[in-house]
């Protein structure tokens, strides 16, 4: 479960024809080649449709779940007002969207059995064990999938892109240090790393980002460096250095710019492994708190009861069932848009 590189997957000559030289085309962004190659790949429209339901879902997951008592004292409801929640007239309704209070990711419980319940009318994916609801838990942590995943991936592409950046455009003794620095943080397993780190600094989720994020960066780093190694030998690199261009200047318009296709292979392929080991750490009880709505927690909840009782083997199969799957589709839906985006991007393909 730990934090695959794909950074073989992209090559060092680059992902896309130089963006900021001359032989730019004269087209606009719909009928340009990328998205055509995209439009026309069947693997990448069920990658969008999959992460565009996940999107909708996490938006729009206080409408549609049942919210515990908590959240609704928080938002300013009460069982009689609870349905103003689902009104776009009412403010609570964009309040619980845009900024819903901590108490909401709370899974409710509709008791405290350790035996799960089986799915009902008031319960429709059952509860776990602990009578923690399981559709309440995949539906808010379906958030805490999305915060994971996009502030690990802003925070390793801003630091693999300063690594990669100041290795690949000035080399020399720069590219030794930072690089070798970069070999010694791979030589570790992500997975056992981000477990140091988490239990050193204590287990909340804030400390899960943290840790994901610190052993996520190099493969950022390595990709980044290898396109900024063979388009600072581009000609109109080479002439803006000639005419005395500052380097900052040259990096950010010339440079930089040919480096967004390989940042947007990595960072939609990474979405789906870092809310992996994500779960992965939380199952292994080094995630948020008890009760806190996230997917690996849900399978934590269900690991006592994946071969069900003696006899019956498949009596509680929806406990592990649903978050399972779950968390399969969501990783399955950033892959295929991942390699969806490097296939747009390689100029290798007509």
């Amino acid at each position: 479960m730990g934090l695959a590189s794909h950074g073989h997957d992209l090559g060092s000559g680059g992902m896309q024809a130089p963006i900021g030289g001359p032989d730019r085309a004269d087209t606009s962004w719909w009928q340009s080649k990328p998205v055509r190659r995209f439009r026309r790949n069947p693997l990448a429209i069920v990658g969008a449709l999959i992460v565009f339901v996940f999107v909708i879902v996490a938006t729009f997951a206080p409408q549609m779940s049942e919210l515990g008592r908590t959240c609704l004292r928080d938002l300013g409801l009460t069982a009689v007002t609870a349905s103003d929640v689902r009104d776009p007239t009412k403010a609570v309704f964009w309040r619980s969207i845009v900024a819903p209070p901590a108490t909401c990711y709370t899974i409710p419980r509709a008791s405290f059995s350790p035996i799960p319940e089986a799915p009902s009318e008031s319960y429709r994916l059952g509860t776990t064990s602990g009578g923690y609801d399981i559709f309440y838990g995949l539906l808010w942590g379906s958030r805490t999938a999305f915060r994971i995943g996009l502030i690990v991936v802003s925070v390793s592409l801003l630091f693999g892109l300063l690594i990669g950046g100041l290795a690949g455009y000035f080399g020399g003794w720069i590219d030794d240090v930072l690089m070798r620095f970069t070999d010694m943080v791979i030589a570790f397993p992500s997975l056992v790393l981000a477990i140091v780190i988490v239990t050193l600094l204590g287990q909340t989720l804030t400390n899960v980002i943290v840790a994901i994020a610190l052993v996520a960066w190099p493969n950022y780093a390595r990709v980044i460096r290898s396109e900024i190694l063979t388009v600072k030998e581009l000609t109109y690199v080479e002439s803006a250095r000639a005419l005395g261009g500052r380097h900052f200047r040259i990096f950010i318009q010339h440079v930089l710019p040919n480096t967004i296709a390989s940042m947007i292979v990595v960072a939609s392929l990474d979405m789906g492994s870092v809310v992996l080991t994500a779960a992965a750490l939380s199952f292994l009880g080094l995630g948020p708190p008890v009760g806190y709505a996230d997917w690996g927690q849900m399978v934590n909840f269900a690991r006592d009861w994946i071969l069900g009782p003696p006899g019956q083997p498949l009596a509680y199969w929806f406990t592990s069932f649903y978050p399972g799957i779950t968390i399969l589709v969501f990783v399955l839906g950033w892959n295929l848009l991942g390699d969806a985006f490097r296939d747009a991007f390689d100029p290798r393909n007509a």
